[in-house]
């Protein structure tokens, strides 16, 4: 739509959230955060919004294949545009392991640690 095309120009869209999925050999991305623009008339904020991205059904069933099979997830990576075209750069990705995860909490907490008794050394209270 024009006033999301709008918004998406100025920057106003977030991938954070957002995924893609296969639905009747169409590739979908779904949880799109579009803000509204200033301008706007009417109400234009769109909170998971879902897009069809136009590819090719080879191109669709054979990203599907390999995410099916090796446990993969379709990620939009970025927002650009081309032509006047609103484009998706997509990304096989794989998850985070059990023990990966252990690792980025460990490394957290070591750092919470870290500046909490630099900042009481700070404070002058160690």
């Amino acid at each position: 739509m024009g006033t999301e095309v709008k918004a998406l120009r100025e920057g106003q869209a977030s991938l954070a959230d957002a995924f893609a999925t296969l639905d009747d050999g169409e590739i979908w991305l779904r949880n799109l955060h579009i803000r509204s623009i200033t301008q706007a008339a009417g109400p234009t904020t769109r909170r998971g919004a879902t897009a069809s991205c136009c590819c090719t059904a080879a191109r669709s069933t054979r990203w599907w294949a390999r995410s099916a099979t090796g446990n993969l997830t379709l990620v939009p990576l970025s927002l650009y545009f081309t032509d006047g075209k609103v484009k998706v750069e997509l990304a096989l990705a794989r998850g985070k392991q059990t023990h990966d995860k252990r690792q980025d909490m460990a490394r957290r907490d070591a750092d919470r640690k870290s500046t909490g008794k630099l900042g009481r050394r700070a404070k002058g209270m160690t």
